[in-house]
């Protein structure tokens, strides 16, 4: 079993004059704590919520939720998700992550991940004695983590002016899709 990775409070700066690197991309997501969680429906374009996730030794992205909710049933039936995670600083970055994910029950893993959750909400850890707490609002809530396996990457860097006389300075490069355990020397869009 893999062990949660501690919160980060200085998180990984995306680079704004180039794309990233894989293993920049890899740090970028270790690093940082929000993501959009997006899965496809039947209508209405895909469904899109703001979550924090707590990754893993074995870079699995773990995410609590209550099982009554859509993401843990479109996890259950269609095993794909997509995440958004977002830079906190300004101007805002971005990178997608492509992930298989299952739905993991076990009560001590549960916990775990709310506690994690709790320390990233409010930057300390939780203190020992709020665990009987928690997990009886596990219970309560009907929780489950959400255990996201990136396979793939997409970046989109930073670009912000910050006078209007940048404008004719600004430039955008495409990106690419680059695979989550991809070496640095792997192709990537700068053009």
């Amino acid at each position: 079993m893999s062990d949660l990775l501690p919160h980060y409070v200085t998180p990984f700066n995306m680079p704004a004059d180039r794309d990233m690197l894989p293993s920049e991309r890899r740090e970028f997501v270790r690093t940082h704590r929000t993501c959009v969680f997006g899965y496809p429906r039947k209508a209405d374009g895909p469904a899109m919520s703001v979550v924090y996730y707590i990754p893993t030794t074995d870079d699995d992205l773990l995410i609590s939720t209550m099982r009554e909710r859509a993401k843990a049933k479109a996890v259950a039936k269609q095993g794909k998700v997509s995440l958004c995670v977002l830079d906190e600083n300004w101007p805002v970055g971005f990178l997608q992550v492509y992930c298989d994910a299952t739905l993991e029950t076990d009560p001590d893993l549960v916990v775990d991940v709310m506690m994690a959750v709790g320390e990233r909400m409010s930057g300390q850890p939780l203190p020992k004695n709020a665990r009987p707490a928690v997990a009886a609002m596990a219970e309560k809530e009907a929780r489950v983590v959400l255990r996201c396996q990136p396979y793939s990457t997409f970046a989109t860097p930073p670009r912000h002016l910050e006078s209007s006389d940048q404008a004719e300075e600004l430039t955008h490069w495409s990106s690419s899709s680059v695979p989550w355990n991809a070496s640095n020397d792997a192709t990537i869009g700068n053009g």
